[in-house]
């Protein structure tokens, strides 16, 4: 049997040094929960930034 891994997508990028925080990066994953697509924040350390990803499977 062979298992196909989740390829992440990632959808938007937000500065980690938003004034407001993760709240864009929040609220733009909400909306996207929202049209029906699995998405969710995560921080990238390398580039400082919150991502909005979603898993797609190839």
């Amino acid at each position: 049997m062979t298992t196909t891994a989740p390829t992440r997508t990632v959808l938007e990028r937000f500065p980690a040094g938003h004034p407001r925080g993760s709240w864009p990066a929040d609220e733009y994953a909400a909306t996207q929960r929202d049209q029906g697509r699995d998405a969710h924040v995560v921080m990238d350390l390398a580039t400082d930034q919150f991502l909005v990803i979603t898993d797609t499977i190839r």
